[in-house]
């Protein structure tokens, strides 16, 4: 999730972004968040690969990745990981 808090720095024109943790005894879902910003950030450098090795760590681990734009504005990652006991 180290990268979805990249890619806030990276191409969202806002200065924060948002963490939320939920955890249960078999998962672990941690969400990265922004608002978004009605003023367009100029185009990061590099094509990058984020979102797909996210995505591919988080099946290697037995979960899940979903990333979109929020409906309300931003853009959030969210990844639901099982906890192995």
């Amino acid at each position: 999730m180290q990268e979805a808090l990249t890619n806030v720095a990276k191409h969202a024109a806002v200065s924060k972004a948002h963490i939320q943790l939920i955890y249960a005894p078999d998962q672990l879902v941690i969400t990265i968040s922004d608002e978004g910003s009605p003023l367009p950030r100029p185009r990061a450098r590099g094509g990058g690969f984020g979102l797909v090795g996210m995505r591919e760590r988080a099946q290697s681990a037995g979960g899940r990745l979903h990333a979109g734009r929020r409906p309300e504005g931003g853009f959030a990652v969210t990844a639901e990981l099982p906890i192995h006991v």
